[in-house]
């Protein structure tokens, strides 16, 4: 059973789009057993431009359902964000089933978790690591790592943090803006 939080910035959440949400994306329970208790949080957002972004996390067990969707139609980012679920649903179930029934963590998941679809495509796509780096860790602060990120021309930065001594990753967001990911 899912159950949901709505939210808007820049947007009432009137209750005509708080029902069109929840039935759209009630759709992906036909994936979970009976026994599945998850929160569906959604985020809808209107800028300036009248384009609209809608985001929608489901933190599960051992895993985590995310999309994300910038359209100019609320409703068909809804719709189209609900498709973004089902294909991720679809692709972790298929490679649990072919890779990972024996292990413990998502394969345990979906094994106990997911249930059979008879519409999966069967599409699979293997993971290939084509390039393997290897480098020590400098303490710094988030500030330089960004320098470090900009310097290299990468879109991400990992470091350790110079304060807490944990590993950090500094990250360029679409928007232009930088995000930090923290570890404890």
């Amino acid at each position: 059973m899912l159950n949901f939080n709505i939210r808007g910035e820049n947007i009432e959440v009137t209750p005509a789009i708080r029902d069109y949400v929840i039935n759209k994306v009630q759709k992906i329970e036909k994936f979970f057993n009976e026994g599945v208790n998850a929160s569906a949080n959604v985020n809808l957002k209107v800028y300036n431009d009248k384009k609209t972004k809608v985001e929608v996390t489901i933190p599960l067990k051992n895993l985590t359902l995310r999309a994300e969707e910038r359209h100019e139609d609320m409703y068909a980012g809804i719709d189209l964000i609900v498709d973004k679920l089902e294909r991720q649903i679809r692709k972790h179930k298929t490679k649990v089933n072919r890779k990972l029934r024996d292990r413990e963590g998502v394969g345990v998941y979906f094994a106990n978790n997911i249930t059979p679809n008879n519409n999966d495509s069967g599409k699979d796509e293997d993971f290939e690591i084509v390039r393997t780096k290897q480098f020590d860790l400098k303490p710094m602060d988030e500030d330089e790592a960004i320098l470090q990120m900009n310097l290299l021309g990468h879109d991400f930065y990992v470091y350790t943090d110079a304060e807490t001594n944990n590993t950090n990753i500094v990250y360029r967001r679409k928007d232009g803006k930088y995000g930090l990911i923290e570890t404890n």
